[in-house]
């Protein structure tokens, strides 16, 4: 059982510094999270340079979160198989694959938002008026 603290900032501080460690470890360990992660920097630095609206940033912001998100769980996940099921085992792989399937849905929706924000001010600069 937990010992019960006088003082919960402790306790929260402590949580805060173990999500770090987890983001750590998703970006040391997971060459995919890299990938989600670099994907995010570039459409951030293209909505600046478009000069897209708050909106659009909202947009942008929440299903970079959400890849991400859906990145570290479906490592979590894997990490949590891995313990429980060392040897091969067909549940074992399904879980795994319905967490990458989480990442593959939440990928694709964020590149559906990146299209529908992005691709009318791209051909609007790339195309002759006319």
């Amino acid at each position: 059982m937990r010992p019960l603290l006088h003082n919960r900032s402790v306790s929260r501080v402590a949580s805060f510094g173990h999500a770090l460690r987890g983001v750590k470890l998703l970006l040391a360990g997971q060459v995919n999270a890299r990938l989600h992660l670099l994907a995010g920097l570039l459409v951030v630095a293209l909505g600046a340079w478009l000069g897209i609206g708050a909106l659009e940033w909202a947009l942008l912001s929440a299903v970079i979160g959400l890849v991400l998100c859906a990145e570290a769980l479906n490592t979590g996940i894997e990490i949590v198989v891995d313990l429980v099921s060392p040897q091969w085992h067909r549940l074992a792989r399904d879980a795994k694959d319905v967490a990458a399937a989480g990442v593959l849905l939440a990928s694709l929706g964020a590149l559906a938002t990146g299209a529908w924000i992005f691709l009318p001010r791209l051909l609007v600069r790339w195309l002759p008026a006319g």
